[in-house]
C-alpha cells in the first residue's frame, strides 16, 4: 500500500492575513504552517521533506507541490499510483458545528458575532472544508484525484501516530499539546496494541491553548509568536525559577481531573497591557535583559507546572511504563527532561517530527496502519534529499570564483581532515547524505564547531548565525560517550535533541562552548548504525583532541530556512563567516579576495 501524506494550503497564509490578522510578527499564526510531505510504502516511511526545504520560504503554510513531487520522484513513483493520499486536518461538520456554536455562546456583541461566523465561513468554505481540501490538492497538482483516496485525519491524531511510528512502539501513555488542532489544543490517553484510547474529559479547548500562551509571550518579549518560543526558554535560564510565579496566580486555574483554563486575552494590546500589570512593565522595561529573563523564567515554569499537573491525571490512569509526547510544545526540551524526571514513566519518546512537520508522517502512518510498521524498520531523520557527486560538481564549478576544494578520497580521510580543522578555532559547514526531517540538524546539514573553545558559542552566534548572543549550542557525542561527560537521568541516549540535561562538573571546563548558563545542555546522541559519517567525525575528533563532543547547530542564518541542496550550503557559506565546508567528500575553503 502506498500512502502520501502532507500538509498545506494554499490560500491559508492570504485567508489567515485578511481575515485574522495574520501578517508581520504574527504571520505563523495560522492552520498548516510546517507544510511538508511523506510517503510510506507497505507501512514504512521511504521519504519525507519540508516544503521550506525546497521553496527556501521559513515555516511555509502553502500547499506542499514541491515536496510531494519529490516524494514520490524519490520512489520512481506518479500521482496515479498512490492508493490514499492523507492530510492531517479534519474539519468535518460536526467540528463546524462546534465552531460555530462557541461563537454563538461567546461573551460578544452580536455585531461581532455575525463578523466571527461571517470569517468562519469564508475560512471553510474556501480552505478548511472537505471540498476545498479535494479542489486545492487538484488545482495545484493537476491530477483529478479520486475523492475517495483522500483520507482527512484529525490533527492529534497525527501527532500521536508520527510519535508512535518513530518510537516503534504500541503500548504507551501519551500527551499531546500544541497550539491548536481543530478544536482542541491537548489530548491524552493510551495507546495499546496500536489501538488509541483517548480521556476525553482530559482534553483542553483551544481557548486554554498553553502553545498560544506561551506565544502570546513570546510575542511580548519581542520575539516571532509560532517561531521563536525556543528563544524564551533560552533565555529563562539566566535567572532562578520563580519563588512566586503571578502567572499562575493570574491566568491559570487547574482543576482536579487534570485539565486548566488559561484566562490571556486574545488581542495583542489586550495581554500586553495584562503582562504589564503581572510583571511591572512597560515599553522601555521590556527591552531590558534582566526584565526580559524573569517573564521568560515565569513563562517556562507555568509550562512545567501546567505539564506536571496534565501528567498527574495521565500516570494516575495509565499502568504503562513508556511516554509519547508530541505536539509543538514537545519542542520544550528543558520541560520534557523535567516532566520524565518527576514522573513515574520509566522512559519518555520525542520525536524528531514533534511539531507540525511531523503531522505529515502521522497522516500517512494512520492511514497505512501503525500496525502494519514492518517489525525491522530503522527509525531515522534522514529522509530528504540527497545529491550525487555531479549535482555537488555543478555547484562548485559554478562558484569557482570564489572557493577552492580538494577531494578527499574516502570518508575516513574526509573525517581525519574534519577533524584537523575542528581542533583549532574553525566553524565548518558539514553537509552529508540526506536532509534531516524536522526543525533540528541531526549531522547531515550542520555547523560544527569545538566546544574546548570558550567564545566558540559568541564567535558563531555573532559571526556565523546572526542571532542573539543569549542562544546556546547544542553538543553531539557519540552515544556510547554520552553518560561520562551528560547526566542523563532515566534516559539512555538522546538522538534528536528533545532533552537537555545537566553536563557533569568534571567537563563544564573542558567543554564551556556546549554549556549553557545554567550548566545543561541539550544534547544530541549519536550510534555507527544512526550516522556513520558523523560518528566517524566524532571519533576522529575525540582521538585528535580527547574532546568528546562537537557543536551542533543548523546549517543556516537566523531567519533561513536549514539548507537543503549544495547550493543552499554554499550560498550560506559565502554569506557567513564560516571557515570551511565540507560536502560529501570535498573539502571547501573561500579564496582570498
Amino acid at each position: 500500500m502506498i500512502v502520501l501524506g502532507y500538509n498545506g494550503f494554499s490560500k491559508g497564509a492570504e485567508l489567515f492575513g485578511r481575515l485574522y490578522g495574520a501578517t508581520g510578527i504574527a504571520r505563523n499564526l495560522l492552520v498548516g504552517h510546517d507544510a511538508a510531505a511523506a510517503l510510506s510504502v507497505d507501512g514504512e516511511v521511504v521519504a519525507a521533506v519540508e516544503e521550506e526545504r525546497l521553496t527556501r520560504v521559513k515555516k511555509t503554510s502553502d500547499f506542499p507541490l514541491n515536496a510531494i513531487s519529490w516524494c514520490l520522484e524519490s520512489a520512481g513513483l506518479t500521482f496515479g499510483q498512490v492508493d490514499v493520499y492523507a492530510f492531517p486536518w479534519r474539519f468535518s461538520d460536526a467540528v463546524a458545528e462546534e465552531m460555530m456554536a462557541e461563537i454563538r455562546d461567546a461573551a460578544m456583541p452580536v455585531a461581532a458575532k455575525f463578523d466571527a461566523l461571517r470569517r468562519l465561513g469564508e475560512l471553510h468554505t474556501d480552505m478548511l472544508s472537505r471540498e476545498a481540501v479535494h479542489a486545492d490538492f487538484v488545482r495545484r497538482t493537476g491530477h483529478e484525484l479520486d475523492p475517495n483516496k483522500l483520507v482527512l485525519v484529525p490533527h492529534h491524531l497525527a501527532h500521536l501516530m508520527c510519535g508512535a511510528y518513530l518510537a516503534g512502539v504500541r503500548d504507551a501513555a501519551f500527551l499531546i499539546s500544541d497550539g491548536r488542532a481543530e478544536t482542541l489544543s491537548s489530548v491524552m490517553g493510551e495507546l495499546r496494541d496500536g489501538v488509541v484510547h483517548l480521556l476525553d474529559d482530559a482534553s483542553v479547548p483551544m481557548t486554554s491553548s498553553l502553545g498560544v500562551a506561551y506565544g502570546r509571550i513570546t510575542r511580548y518579549l519581542g520575539f516571532v509568536p509560532n517561531n521563536d518560543e525556543y528563544k524564551v526558554m533560552g533565555l529563562a535560564a539566566y535567572g532562578p525559577p520563580p519563588r512566586h510565579n503571578p502567572l499562575l496566580d493570574r491566568c491559570v486555574t487547574l482543576y482536579d481531573d487534570g485539565t486548566y483554563t488559561l484566562d490571556i486575552p486574545a488581542a495583542p494590546d489586550a495581554y500586553y497591557a495584562l503582562f504589564d500589570d503581572v510583571f511591572g512593565g512597560d515599553g522601555e522595561k521590556r527591552e531590558e535583559f534582566d526584565f526580559r529573563v524573569r517573564v521568560a523564567g515565569c513563562a517556562q515554569h507555568m509550562v512545567e507546572a501546567v505539564t506536571a499537573h496534565q501528567l498527574r491525571r495521565l500516570t494516575a490512569e495509565s499502568s504503562l511504563d513508556t511516554l509519547l509526547f508530541e505536539g509543538g510544545l514537545a519542542l520544550n526540551c528543558v520541560a520534557n527532561t523535567k516532566m520524565l524526571q518527576r514522573s513515574p514513566f520509566t522512559g519518555m519518546e520525542v520525536s524528531f517530527g514533534a511539531s507540525d512537520p511531523g503531522v505529515a508522517i502521522g497522516a500517512a502512518v494512520h492511514a497505512a496502519g501503525l500496525r502494519n510498521r514492518p517489525a525491522d524498520t530503522v527509525t531515522t531523520p534522514y529522509l530528504g534529499p540527497s545529491y550525487d557527486e555531479a549535482h555537488i560538481l555543478d555547484a562548485l564549478a559554478a562558484h569557482a570564483d570564489r572557493v577552492t576544494w580538494e577531494e578527499e578520497a574516502d570518508f575516513a580521510a574526509v573525517a581525519a581532515r574534519t577533524a584537523e580543522l575542528l581542533a583549532g578555532k574553525n566553524v565548518v559547514g558539514w553537509f552529508q547524505g540526506r536532509t534531516e526531517f524536522g526543525p533540528r540538524a541531526l549531522g547531515n546539514r550542520s555547523i560544527l564547531a569545538n566546544p574546548a573553545f570558550p567564545d566558540i558559542k559568541d564567535v558563531i552566534n555573532l559571526r556565523v548565525k546572526h542571532r542573539e548572543p543569549f542562544r546556546p549550542f547544542a553538543p553531539v557525542v557519540l552515544e556510547s560517550e554520552a553518560a561520562r561527560v551528560f547526566a542523563l537521568g532515566k534516559k539512555t541516549s538522546s538522538p534528536y535533541m528533545t532533552f537537555v540535561f545537566p553536563v557533569r562538573e568534571e567537563y563544564q571546563e573542558r567543554i564551556p562552548g556546549a554549556c549553557h548558563v545554567d550548566g545543561t545542555a541539550r544534547v544530541q546522541t549519536v550510534t555507527e548504525r544512526q550516522n556513520p559519517r558523523l560518528a566517524g567525525l566524532l571519533r576522529a575528533f575525540t582521538a585528535r583532541t580527547d574532546v568528546p563532543c562537537l557543536l551542533n547547530t543548523s546549517f543556516n542564518v537566523a531567519g533561513e530556512p536549514i539548507v537543503c541542496s549544495p547550493r543552499d550550503a554554499l550560498e550560506c557559506f559565502l554569506a557567513t563567516e564560516i571557515d570551511h565546508l565540507v560536502i560529501d567528500r570535498f573539502v571547501v575553503s573561500k579564496k582570498d579576495r
